[in-house]
C-alpha cells in the first residue's frame, strides 16, 4: 500500500492532538489505529520495528 508521507504526518498530528486535548476516546483510538496501519506501509517501518525490539531488549535486561 502506498500512502504519501503527508498523510502519515497528518494522522500523527491528529493522534497527538487527541491525546493532548481530549484524552483518548473510541473514535480517537480508531484514528490512531489507522495511523499505525498506514505508518507500517512506509519506508520507516523497519526502523521503527528495530527500535522497538532494541527498547524491549534493553528493558528486558534490567535487573531489579
Amino acid at each position: 500500500m502506498i500512502l504519501s508521507i503527508s498523510g502519515v504526518v497528518l494522522l500523527g498530528i491528529i493522534c497527538f492532538l487527541f491525546f493532548k486535548k481530549d484524552g483518548l476516546k473510541a473514535s480517537h483510538a480508531l484514528v490512531c489505529a489507522l495511523f499505525g496501519f498506514y505508518l507500517a506501509g512506509t519506508a520507516i517501518a523497519p526502523s521503527i520495528t528495530a527500535g522497538g525490539q532494541s527498547l524491549a531488549s534493553l528493558v528486558g535486561g534490567i535487573k531489579f
